[in-house]
């Protein structure tokens, strides 16, 4: 670090905001490359997977979940839970030593005629700093998607499945039909609750719920353990029932329930991207960037993670294959292709993306 005067922000080549899988992969990454860099989160690292119900695995396996060449390894070798991801990502922060502005929550990012500007927020008092490049590793998961409908906001409806605990002996409204409702459905019924589920579209869809979910789900509606409400849509809420109507048309109707759980998505915060001047495009607002350097309409402005697929209401960027953007970015900054990216050596990645450069 240079000297500073009295007053002075200090300045850095790149400043990282998020430090979820990829933000921490991307670190790694610049930190082997010699990059000065600094590196912040709102909340502590890894915060999305925080507030995951307990003991809920991940879709994806461990080769794909790895980060920085770190193999995940446990004793069982199937999918892991996200308290043993969180638990890698600690220790992947620790091989590497890693300095993690953790609870410093960036409020604003100006584009200067040399780079930026960041304002943050700690509980300590707004500190100033400056930046030659910046990249957004934010994720798109910061609020759930409301219903805005009256009710929504009682103490018996939540946005965020936590505990099937919570939910023995109880009647449990589950509104929506992908693979978080379905899971939390039949989590929450083998614990004990009576669940049922309203879904808007007439039957759920094999291509929202994972293949190893949805047999198991069918089959406790077809033997009637769990209900089901196809076509219906949720109006309103009351302590005591749900109103919801047939889809298309037709008379409401109460339906009695403890608890509502709604299984609706979630969605990023893209005021960041927005205060800087990325353009944003579609009902999806998805950032205008290059797919070859990951930067932005704004200069020096990157992306990294699934903050590149706007709102997104069909996944397609995951952990999984949200890897070769910490190499296209330390590619662009550095123009090396980093070492080590994802569960292996990533001259596989450097390939791939040579590959389809040339095509």
């Amino acid at each position: 670090m240079n000297d500073l005067q009295v007053g002075e922000r200090p300045s850095y080549d790149v400043a990282i905001i998020g430090a979820g899988p990829i933000g921490i992969e991307l670190a790694v990454c610049l930190q082997q490359a010699g990059v000065r860099y600094i590196h912040f989160d709102a909340h502590q690292l890894g915060y999305t997977m925080s507030w995951w119900p307990r003991n809920t695995n991940f879709f994806s396996t461990t080769e794909r979940l790895a980060i920085a060449g770190v193999p995940i390894q446990n004793n069982h070798q199937q999918r892991i839970t996200g308290e043993d991801y969180l638990a890698y990502l600690r220790s992947v922060v620790e091989q590497f030593d890693l300095m993690i502005n953790t609870y410093e929550p960036v409020t604003t990012l100006i584009r200067t005629a040399d780079g930026f500007e960041l304002e943050t927020a700690p509980l300590a008092g707004p500190r100033h700093y400056r930046a030659a490049r910046v990249v957004l590793a934010i994720g798109d998961m910061e609020w759930p998607n409301r219903l805005d409908i009256p009710g929504e906001d009682l103490p018996h409806v939540s946005h965020y499945f936590r505990d099937p605990h919570e939910y023995f002996r109880r009647r449990l409204l589950i509104v929506g039909g992908k693979n978080s409702a379905a899971e939390s459905a039949l989590r929450c019924w083998r614990a004990g609750a009576e669940v049922t589920i309203s879904y808007r579209r007439p039957q759920l869809d094999s291509e929202r719920i994972k293949h190893w979910l949805l047999p198991d789900l069918q089959a406790q509606i077809e033997a009637g353990v769990i209900g089901f409400l196809p076509a219906t849509t949720l109006l309103e809420i009351t302590p005591t029932h749900a109103l919801l109507a047939p889809v298309g048309g037709g008379a409401p109707f109460a339906h009695p329930t403890d608890f509502v759980l709604l299984n609706t998505g979630f969605h990023g915060d893209q005021s960041l991207l927005r205060m800087a001047g990325v353009e944003l495009r579609g009902e999806n607002r998805v950032p205008v960037f290059d797919p070859a350097t990951m930067e932005t309409n704004v200069p020096s402005l990157y992306l990294a993670g699934t903050v590149a697929a706007g709102v997104q209401q069909r996944y397609t960027l995951f952990i999984e294959n949200c890897h070769e953007h910490a190499g296209k970015i330390t590619q662009a900054i550095t123009g090396r292709w980093p070492a080590r990216l994802g569960s292996v050596a990533s001259r596989n990645y450097e390939l791939a993306f040579e590959q389809i450069q040339a095509n």
